[in-house]
């Protein structure tokens, strides 16, 4: 049996449907009951309330598990009792741990929101005694959820740095990865960057979402200042920094291709327009 944390999200969820689709029996841990969320997921899938924060409420999802799909990068995994939780997982006889880093730990070493905490969650887990797989995308697709209000009310979206270019990746990816990791062999020790099939800048991605949706949608470039007080609504401001450098100033790491996507799964990595395809509904 293996347990996804974050199954409600956009990389769990998909993790989910895969590993179902695979055969395997999956606990689905989220905080609240997910009954729309994991509609269709299958019989083999068990929700699990419980929150990480609160690591023995993790516990009873973990009896009788084989492996562990841990979730929680970005500003909540400091809050996280990691010993505790990768404690109760080796206990329980969880026999492999797929993490969900970030891309930030080799790019921005010495940003504390996007390197240091999370470098600190893959140590713990290097360290865990259990066998282990990382995984380190670059920025996601379903960022452009953050469009789909405006492009719904106004045909509109905004966004800092219209013309630099990121391969983001698609979540979908993210998640076939994952259960690959956690159900064959093949992977223990390894380290994966993730990242797109190619460059996209926010210019271009309204464009791709645009065709799909059959209709216009106007581009607007926001300052910097503009797209910080927009992120400050939602992100602590160590995160939105970052988050800004990212945008406007990325390392060639950051804007490398990497191959990791197709090496594994055996095809090309899904194209922004793909993921847009498949979640058009939320910006008609």
């Amino acid at each position: 049996m293996i347990v996804v944390t974050g199954a409600t999200g956009n990389v769990g969820r998909p993790l989910v449907q895969a590993l179902a689709a695979a055969g395997q029996d999956v606990t689905a841990v989220s905080r609240n009951a997910p009954a729309d969320r994991l509609a269709g997921a299958g019989p083999s899938v068990r929700h699990h309330s419980a929150d990480l924060a609160r690591p023995g409420s993790l516990r009873p999802a973990l009896d009788g598990a084989d492996a562990l799909f841990l979730h929680d990068t970005g500003a909540g995994a400091h809050l996280l009792d990691v010993p505790e939780i990768l404690g109760a997982a080796r206990t329980a006889g969880v026999g492999r741990i797929v993490l969900l880093s970030s891309q930030g730990v080799a790019t921005r070493p010495e940003s504390a929101s996007h390197g240091g905490v999370a470098r600190s969650l893959e140590e713990a887990v290097r360290q865990s005694g259990v066998r282990w797989t990382i995984l380190r995308p670059g920025g996601f697709a379903s960022n452009a959820y953050a469009w789909a209000d405006s492009v719904r009310a106004h045909r509109t979206a905004a966004a800092p740095f219209a013309d630099v270019g990121l391969p983001v990746v698609d979540p979908a990816d993210i998640a076939e990865v994952a259960a690959a990791a956690l159900h064959e062999d093949g992977h223990a020790g390894n380290t994966y960057e993730l990242t797109g099939p190619a460059l996209s800048t926010p210019r271009q991605r309204a464009r791709d979402l645009a065709e799909v949706l059959g209709e216009p949608v106007t581009f607007v470039e926001q300052s910097r200042d503009e797209a910080r007080a927009e992120m400050l609504r939602f992100m602590p401001e160590a995160v939105v920094v970052t988050t800004l450098a990212i945008l406007g100033e990325p390392t060639p790491a950051e804007q490398r291709v990497s191959p990791t996507v197709e090496q594994l799964l055996g095809r090309p990595a899904r194209t922004f327009t793909e993921w847009a395809g498949r979640n058009i509904g939320a910006f008609k």
